[in-house]
């Protein structure tokens, strides 16, 4: 498969050769969700990060656009799998635990804005249904008010300028402080 030839998938995100899968979610700043990705499941089943637009209307949307507020675009990581190394599930359930799911205007106290909020992009309709059960999961067992995080099909996916692709890399030192692995359930 190509990028190219499925809606809602970069054009320039990296597939391998064996079983590969997508996911595509929203949560904060993209720099933060894209460096927990590349920390944890590097080597475990990763084979690309890309970090763009997806939600909005606006085709080809860039950074200022975007964090003006106009394009209802969300900031948004998608990533490339391997899944008989991790599957969508793990992937997901990661997703829910490395941002506040909870917060309904976007996350911690300065990344405020429709941006920044809180979104899973599903490219079929097996992985919506696998979405929606681990939201549950997670709202019955792990977060003590209600998962605010939207969870609805792909329509598009514009990548991000190329400075913003894997910024932890490039900018050393600087560090996200809203996303980190929670470990602890709230309940």
């Amino acid at each position: 498969m190509t990028a190219s030839q499925e809606p809602g998938i970069s054009p320039t995100i990296k597939f391998g050769p064996s079983k590969l899968d997508v996911i595509t979610v929203a949560g904060g700043c993209f720099w933060g969700i894209e460096h927990m990705y590349r920390k944890h499941y590097t080597d475990k089943g990763l084979v690309d990060c890309k970090v763009g637009y997806s939600g909005g209307s606006i085709d080809n949307p860039d950074y200022k656009s975007v964090c003006a507020g106009s394009t209802g675009h969300f900031e948004s990581l998608q990533v490339t799998f391997d899944s008989a190394q991790v599957s969508y599930e793990e992937l997901a359930d990661f997703f829910f635990k490395i941002h506040d799911p909870t917060q309904t205007d976007g996350q911690g106290p300065k990344n405020i804005g429709t941006q920044y909020l809180s979104g899973l992009f599903t490219h079929n309709e097996d992985q919506q249904a696998r979405a929606l059960a681990v939201k549950k999961k997670l709202e019955d067992q792990w977060f003590a008010k209600p998962i605010a995080t939207v969870i609805q099909p792909i329509e598009n996916f514009w990548d991000a300028e190329d400075y913003h692709q894997n910024y932890f890399v490039s900018n050393e030192g600087y560090h996200c402080p809203t996303h980190f692995l929670r470990t602890t359930p709230e309940k």
